[in-house]
C-alpha cells in the first residue's frame, strides 16, 4: 500500500509542534549598525543536554519531487538548525512521537530566506535540498555520545508537491 504526503508551506504556525522557523518575517526586534541592519532576535530555541553548540557546514546532493521517504532521525541530546547558504528551496519533513516511534510525517517546502531549527528529540527527515548547491550551515550539539536515533519505515511515503 502506497502512502502519500503532500507538501505544505513552511510557516511558524504549521511548524510550531516540531521547532522554529528561522526567517526575517514581521517587524525586526531592533535596528543596529548605525541603522543599516534589522535584527530579528533570538529566533531559535537551542537546547542541549550537555556538550556545546557547534556550527558545521553540510553539502548535500539535491533531489526532486516526488520523493520516497523511508528514513527519519532524531537527536535526543540536542536541537538541530539548518540554515541554507543559498536561496534555493529545501524539503523539511517532521513527525511527532508515539511511544518512541514517529507518527505520520508532515512535509514542508521552504521559500527563499527560511531555515529551521528542530527541537530536541523531534523526528525529522534528512537534509533534502531541492535545488542549488545544497550548502547549509548546521548548528547542533557537539559532545560525547551518538545523539542519533534512526527509524526506517516498513512502507515508505511518497512526497509530492501537488
Amino acid at each position: 500500500m502506497t502512502r502519500h504526503i503532500r507538501t505544505e508551506p513552511l510557516t511558524a504556525e504549521t511548524f510550531a509542534a516540531f521547532g522554529d522557523v528561522l526567517d526575517a518575517s514581521g517587524a525586526p526586534d531592533r535596528t543596529i549598525n548605525e541603522g543599516r541592519c534589522q535584527r530579528y532576535h533570538d529566533k531559535a530555541r537551542l537546547d542541549f543536554s550537555d556538550g556545546r553548540a557547534g556550527v558545521s557546514i553540510f553539502k548535500s546532493e539535491t533531489v526532486s519531487l516526488p520523493l520516497t521517504l523511508t528514513l527519519v532521525e532524531r537527536h535526543p541530546d540536542g536541537s538541530q538548525a539548518f540554515l541554507p547558504m543559498s536561496s534555493d528551496p529545501f524539503l523539511v519533513v517532521a513527525a511527532g512521537d508515539r511511544d518512541g516511534t514517529p507518527k505520520t510525517p508532515r512535509a514542508f517546502l521552504t521559500r527563499a530566506g527560511q531555515g529551521v531549527n528542530f527541537h530536541r528529540g523531534v523526528w525529522h527527515g534528512v537534509l533534502t535540498p531541492l535545488g542549488g548547491p545544497g550548502l547549509f550551515a548546521v548548528v547542533d550539539r557537539i559532545g560525547d555520545g551518538a545523539n542519533l536515533d534512526e527509524h526506517r519505515f516498513a512502507t515508505g511515503f511518497i512526497i509530492t508537491s501537488d
